[in-house]
């Protein structure tokens, strides 16, 4: 009774540093930032005769595709990939020693030989087989346009269900001329593409209390 007493302190803390770590957001490799915002349009007076202002002008006769900080574009994730490794390794080493003895201290004794020999083998051989498919759609933001015209996306979307968000993020360089119809590119057309899924779960309590029942019972003496 006094060891539960004593273990008691330690048993609150261990659900304190549990439920801490049950929502957390996990890290991500994109860059940052995943959204922003567009330029507010100069209201400078440009002397050229009429209303044009390249801060705001987009093509009345061309598709509406992403060419400016803020402007979104379609993500097409299709990524597949497949890597096989694979290696041997072997090594053999014999050896033989004949002798034999006619005489000692010059005196003949029978004739006696000896024989000995030895052989050694090794063989290893490993291989591995890796393969991830990952396919799916996300809306990025353009962050930032290039000197070269060249687009900086990055985006996240965050799906909630029950007791967990699952968060999908993307980030890269666009080639505008990559940029389809309907606003939307490959990611295999995306240059320094990261992307990533992760999922942040909500422990139950019944897991809980396992793991720490568990825990607390192997310092139990039997």
């Amino acid at each position: 009774m006094q060891s539960l007493i004593h273990s008691r302190p330690w048993l609150i803390l261990g659900l304190l540093l549990l439920c801490g770590g049950c929502a957390v957001t996990p890290k991500t490799i994109t860059q940052a930032p995943n959204t922003a915002r567009p330029a507010v349009p100069s209201q400078a007076v440009y002397n050229s005769g009429g209303i044009y202002n390249p801060a705001t002008y987009r093509p009345l006769l061309e598709d509406k595709r992403a060419r400016l900080v803020g402007d979104t574009i379609v993500i097409n994730i299709t990524e597949n990939t497949s890597a096989t490794k694979s290696g041997t390794n072997s090594a053999s080493k014999s050896g033989a020693v004949n002798a034999g003895i006619t005489g000692l201290f010059g005196h003949n004794v029978p004739k006696a030989s000896f024989n000995a020999a030895s052989d050694n083998s090794y063989d290893d051989a490993a291989a591995s087989n890796s393969r991830n498919v990952f396919t799916g759609t996300i809306s990025a933001t353009v962050t930032e346009v290039l000197p070269n015209g060249h687009l900086v996306v990055s985006g996240e979307k965050q799906v909630a269900f029950d007791r967990g968000t699952e968060f999908v993020r993307f980030s890269g360089v666009v080639d505008p001329m990559y940029v389809a119809a309907g606003n939307s590119v490959a990611s295999s057309r995306v240059a320094d593409a990261r992307i990533e899924y992760r999922t942040n779960s909500n422990m139950d309590t019944a897991q809980v209390m396992s793991i720490l029942t568990r825990f607390f019972l192997s310092f139990v003496p039997l």
